[in-house]
């Protein structure tokens, strides 16, 4: 079943929403919410009806392997292309796919925090 823009959304903000310690808010633009968790962000969803997409943090081998492997998988907008990846609806794209990605982004940015601001958020 392809997912559609609005479901991708949809599963990213539901992800994030259940991962401790996170905040979201549209500090840039009203079209973009962003999570963060400790302050950092990990998480951008375009709130945009011609561009449904989402943008997470991946490991840079990684990321250059998803982007090799999946069309609907492109450098991260808005952010550093080597560590940023971001999502359109595809049909190789699953919900599986989607929040394993939010998950291992949270992950990332959240190893990278200091053990005493983790759960801070904002």
């Amino acid at each position: 079943m392809t997912i559609t823009g609005d479901r991708l959304q949809r599963l990213a903000r539901s992800t994030a929403d259940e991962l401790p310690g996170v905040s979201h808010g549209r500090p840039f633009t009203d079209k973009l919410d962003v999570y963060k968790v400790a302050g950092k962000v990990f998480l951008i969803v375009t709130d945009d009806p011609d561009e449904q997409i989402i943008t997470v943090k991946a490991e840079p081998e990684y990321a250059r392997s998803l982007r090799q492997r999946h069309e609907s998988i492109t450098v991260g907008r808005y952010l550093n292309k080597r560590h940023w990846i971001s999502l359109a609806a595809g049909r190789e794209i699953t919900a599986t796919l989607v929040k394993d990605l939010v998950a291992d982004s949270y992950e990332l940015v959240a190893a990278s925090v200091p053990a005493r601001h983790r759960h801070r958020t904002g």
